[in-house]
């Protein structure tokens, strides 16, 4: 075994790698960029080096200085995670020439399997089911129509390098096919470097499940059961859970072996992830398998198949990079319950899921219960989610005795979870969590389309339990401020017990629920501890810890999370029973000053760059009209026209980079 290891990666991946390092007793050397200099992952190990600049070409894809750095700090093998260089052959080649241990598969498994094209050739000669599609070498524009002409529509194009969503594009007839490759070369082009593309049928009622398996070098080679991602969102996968579903055991043990004899035929070594898509049937059913790609390295959604399987993955690794056999074999793997993960981003789903970067104000997380509850995460509150990476901020992992369990302790896990600082997805993910289809595990890959209205609606409605909520944590903040930690007041002018002389002392509360114009007014009588609100008088009292709040309201005993913003107190974050509502105190003491954005200018939602424009000055727009197309975290994001009108200023140019909030475009409204 390793006794010093290099982690060329950042974020939770690094710290997950970590953690397992720690446990075994090596030790582990981090690098960071500019932006991580005071990352998470950086004090998970026991050394830190610098790398270079925030933007992972500057950084953490330098193959050849972090072998520098491996090298200087005595480490004797090279851990890549996922993503970055974990899926590089040269890198790999690179080490071994140094003579470091790449903690992944043989460079020549890589090569083999790292080209979609190249490696379905590799399965239609090993006989392994292949979707219908063209993976060849040739990739003029007109020569890749004329192949999706005679395959059918819709078809999916897909990045040759590619991988995570990004150039992927799905074609539904021939007149849109030109635009939607060229799209796909870019975003491909940017992300791995390479323009190549493949074309495949396109299945419209499909799961996406996958094999995990692992080989070592004295020709063992296993899997450990299967995932299912079919949960998606542009490719993206948002939820993941193991065993996947409603797959009969001939269909799972011939997906297995299928698997194993894929890696095989490349000389395997380590982890690995066979991607299968299946045919779904009425109510889910995997019927028919078709080989997609591998993934020759750790997959993001290892945790589940490490809370099933009851095996340390990176331990694995570990062992079998330094030379040692499989831990267990095929017929000593055994299936434990039902494991979920789900994938915690920040991003805005009701705007397209367009990125959120920003400062984590507050980052409460559920508590981890050894083999129930896992969190695997990269970043603590204060710290910042930057442009320049993937904007996730942890993995919410849940196992229970089977499915029914586990989705009921995810969804109770996710209600614990609480982000302020900038937007997320928790509540869609809760919403996901809920629907009928993901239930009763009628999963596809078009499961979150098919419930899209449902999904991205936010919750705007209101009730006096809200309000009385937000009363009891602007009461609690207004108490922090004043009383000293034994929570005596530190003046008798700062006393907030309401006394008066003669009366009873009441005050007016309003808060606005953001987005909507009208205030919801409450009244708080101190003498009675009672709230007033529409004419009604409600019975109220309450008391919290930190954020969570205990309210008695009318005899009901209920709980809520309050939180205010740490930078601008009046403004209130709430979280009751899957909802996150944010909401503003109307301060009596203070002038607020709210400037609306001129109507007929086009702001950047995003830090990106211009990648195209589609409109000239003086050109007429209709609403949803494409105008321009943003590049931000490698993926492409086209900014659509608010409103009727005429192009009057156009302010950057392709190429440009532009801030989130600049004006793109301003218009010259019709009349």
């Amino acid at each position: 075994m390793f006794n010093k290891i290099l982690i060329a990666n950042r974020g939770e991946i690094a710290c997950r790698i970590a953690k397992t390092c720690k446990r075994l007793g090596i030790a582990t050397v981090a690098v960071y960029s500019d932006a991580d200099a005071n990352a998470l992952h950086v004090e998970a190990c026991d050394e830190a080096l610098y790398i270079g600049g925030s933007a992972p070409k500057e950084s953490y894809l330098l193959g050849e200085k972090l072998i520098q750095i491996a090298l200087a700090s005595k480490a004797q093998a090279i851990h890549p995670g996922y993503g970055f260089l974990s899926e590089n052959a040269d890198f790999a080649d690179a080490c071994a020439k140094a003579g470091l241990v790449f903690i992944g598969p043989p460079a020549d498994a890589i090569r083999a399997m790292g080209s979609k094209s190249a490696a379905k050739s590799l399965m239609e000669g090993a006989q392994v089911p292949l979707v219908p599609g063209y993976h060849g070498e040739e990739q003029t524009p007109d020569f890749l129509r004329a192949q999706a002409d005679k395959i059918g529509y819709p078809v999916l194009l897909k990045a040759s390098a590619g991988g995570g969503g990004k150039g992927m594009r799905i074609v539904k007839d021939s007149a849109s096919f030109i635009d939607a490759l060229e799209s796909c070369k870019r975003e491909a082009q940017s992300s791995f470097g390479d323009q190549k593309v493949l074309v495949e049928k396109y299945l419209e009622r499909s799961r996406h499940i996958e094999i995990q398996v692992f080989s070592d070098s004295k020709g063992n080679c296993i899997y450990l059961f299967d995932r299912d991602c079919s949960v998606q969102r542009r490719h993206q996968k948002v939820l993941e859970e193991a065993p996947a579903p409603k797959v009969s055991p001939e269909i799972r043990r011939a997906m297995g072996e299928a698997a194993v004899n894929a890696a095989k035929a490349v000389a395997y070594e380590g982890a690995g992830t066979i991607e299968f898509i299946v045919e779904a049937g009425p109510a889910g059913n995997a019927q028919q398998f078709f080989f997609m790609e591998m993934n020759t390295r750790l997959q993001v959604e290892h945790p589940v198949t490490e809370m099933v399987s009851g095996q340390d993955l990176v331990e694995w690794q570990l062992r079998v990079a330094s030379g040692e056999r499989l831990p267990l074999l095929q017929d000593e793997i055994v299936l434990n319950g039902h494991a979920i993960e789900a994938r915690i981003y920040a991003e805005n789903p009701e705007n397209q899921f367009l990125p959120s970067t920003g400062k984590l104000l507050a980052l409460e997380m559920p508590n981890e219960i050894d083999g129930s509850v896992r969190i695997d995460t990269g970043v603590r509150a204060g710290d910042v989610i930057s442009p320049f990476y993937d904007p996730m901020i942890a993995k919410l992992i849940v196992w229970g005795k089977d499915r029914i369990s586990a989705v009921s302790g995810m969804r109770r896990a996710l209600d614990e979870a609480h982000i302020v600082g900038l937007s997320t997805n928790l509540a869609f993910l809760g919403r996901l969590l809920r629907t009928k289809d993901f239930s009763f595990a009628n999963l596809d890959t078009g499961l979150i389309a098919r419930n899209e209205q449902t999904l991205l609606q936010s919750d705007t409605g209101v009730e006096v339990e809200d309000l009385a909520f937000l009363l009891a944590g602007r009461l609690a903040y207004e108490q922090q401020q004043t009383h000293h930690a034994n929570g005596k007041a530190i003046s008798p002018w700062h006393t907030l017990d309401g006394w008066r002389m003669n009366g009873a002392c009441n005050r007016h509360f309003a808060f606005q629920l953001e987005g909507q114009s009208a205030n919801q007014a409450i009244e708080y009588c101190y003498q009675n501890q009672s709230i007033l609100h529409a004419g009604k008088e409600h019975l109220f009292g309450f008391d919290g810890e930190g954020s969570s709040i205990r309210l008695t309201l009318d005899g009901a005993k209920l709980s809520a999370y309050v939180i205010p913003n740490t930078i601008h107190p009046n403004t209130l974050h709430l979280f009751r029973n899957g909802r996150h509502q944010v909401w503003h105190y109307q301060n009596p003491l203070e002038v607020s000053h709210v400037e609306d954005g001129a109507s007929g200018k086009l702001s950047a939602p995003m830090p990106g760059k211009v990648i195209s424009i589609h409109v000239k000055i003086g050109d007429k727009v209709k609403v949803g009209d494409p105008l321009i197309v943003v590049e931000a975290m490698k993926m492409e994001h086209t900014i659509t026209a608010p409103i009727d009108g005429e192009v009057a200023e156009i302010n950057y140019a392709k190429g440009d980079q532009v801030d989130e909030g600049d004006q793109l475009i301003i218009f010259k409204t019709q009349e």
